[in-house]
C-alpha cells in the first residue's frame, strides 16, 4: 500500500518520493515511442494503479495455485481509493462565469443538447474532417479507443449496426460487457457511408504512399487514426466554436446523459455504453438529468427578451 502511495497522484507542492522519481524516470526513456502516455511526467492515477494491480494480482494468483510460489502477496495490498467525478452540465450560470473567469467547475462536464448542436453544425458547415467521428461518439457513447480500434468489419451499414470487438493483438474493451454490439441511427449510418467515400478518394489520391489498413478512421495517407490526435483536433474546434471546454471522452457523457434525458430506459443505456453493471450507469449519470433539465429550462428563458435584463434593473 505504501509502495501504492508513492507512486499516486501527489498533493498540490509536495515533492515526489523516490519511488516515483524512478517510475518517471524510466518512463522518460520507454523505447516504445507510439505509446506517449508512457513519457507522461504525471503520476500514475489510481484508476491505472488499479488496473495495474488487478493484473499482478491476477499473475500472483495463479503462481500460488499452481505452487509457483508459497504465498499472494497481493491478498494483503489494498490499492488507493478510486474517486470518480460526477459529470456536470454547462448551465447558462455556469456558461456565464467561465465566460467571465475561465472557471471550469469540475473534471467531467457535460453540454446540453443545444451546446451539442452547436458543435456539430460548426463541423458540418466548416466541412471539418473528422466531423463523422464526433457526430458517432458524442450520439453512440464511444470510448476514445473505440473509435481509433474500429475496423470496416466491425461494421454492418446495411444493417445499421457496429460491433464492439477486441483486436487480435490483444487491446479492445476493458471488460466483457465493452465487447458489444451497438445500433446506429440512419443520420450516423449515411454518415459513415459518405467517410467510405472519402477514404477511397484519400486511397486514390495517395497512391503508393497510402498505408493500408482495415481502420475505419484514418489519416489522409491512410494511417489509423492516432487517439491523441482526435482529442487534440476536438480541444481545437471546441476553441473554434466558441463553446465552454469538455474532453474529447466527455462526449461519451454526453451520449448517456441525452439518452437519459431523452427517455431511453437506463439497462439500454448501460448496454451501449459497455458498462458491466447497470447500477454503475445510474449511479453516474442519475444527479446529471434533472441537471440537465434545468439548463433546458434556463436557455428557454434566455432566449425571452426582457428589458430589465437589458438595462440591469
Amino acid at each position: 500500500m505504501k509502495r501504492y502511495r508513492q507512486i499516486n497522484a501527489l498533493p498540490k507542492g509536495a515533492k515526489p518520493s523516490e519511488m516515483l522519481r524512478r517510475l518517471l524516470a524510466a518512463r522518460a526513456t520507454a523505447e516504445w515511442r507510439e505509446n506517449r502516455g508512457l513519457h507522461s511526467s504525471r503520476p500514475l492515477s489510481a484508476s491505472r494503479i488499479h488496473l495495474v494491480h488487478r493484473v499482478l494480482s491476477s499473475a500472483l494468483s495463479y503462481a500460488y495455485k499452481t505452487r509457483k510460489i508459497g504465498h499472494d502477496p497481493s491478498k494483503h495490498v489494498e490499492p488507493p481509493r478510486v474517486s470518480r467525478p460526477k459529470p456536470l452540465v454547462w448551465t447558462a450560470e455556469r456558461v456565464e462565469r467561465w465566460r467571465r473567469t475561465g472557471h471550469v467547475p469540475g473534471p467531467v462536464m457535460v453540454w446540453t443538447p443545444q451546446q451539442a448542436g452547436e458543435f456539430l453544425d460548426f463541423c458540418e458547415e466548416s466541412g471539418e474532417r473528422l466531423y463523422p467521428l464526433f457526430h458517432l461518439t458524442m450520439t453512440r457513447g464511444l470510448r476514445r479507443g473505440d473509435g481509433r480500434r474500429m475496423e470496416w468489419p466491425d461494421l454492418d451499414l446495411e444493417a445499421g449496426t457496429l460491433s464492439v470487438v477486441e483486436l487480435a493483438d490483444g487491446s479492445g474493451p476493458k471488460t466483457e460487457a465493452g465487447v458489444r454490439t451497438i445500433d446506429l441511427d440512419d443520420e450516423n449510418v449515411r454518415l459513415l457511408k459518405a467517410w467510405r467515400a472519402r477514404q477511397g478518394r484519400e486511397r486514390l489520391k495517395a497512391g503508393e504512399a497510402w498505408v493500408a489498413s482495415e481502420s475505419v478512421f484514418t489519416r489522409r495517407n491512410g494511417e489509423p487514426l492516432r487517439e491523441e490526435f482526435a482529442s487534440q483536433r476536438f480541444e481545437v474546434l471546441v476553441r473554434r466554436a466558441g463553446l465552454p471546454p469538455i474532453r474529447f471522452h466527455d462526449l461519451r457523457h454526453c451520449a448517456a446523459t441525452f439518452g437519459l434525458a431523452a427517455g431511453t430506459d437506463m439497462k439500454v443505456i448501460s448496454a451501449t455504453l459497455g458498462h458491466a453493471r447497470h447500477s454503475f450507469t445510474a449511479d453516474t449519470y442519475a444527479s446529471v438529468v434533472p441537471e440537465l433539465a434545468k439548463a433546458a429550462a434556463e436557455a428557454t428563458v434566455a432566449i425571452i427578451p426582457r428589458r430589465s435584463r437589458n438595462t440591469g434593473g
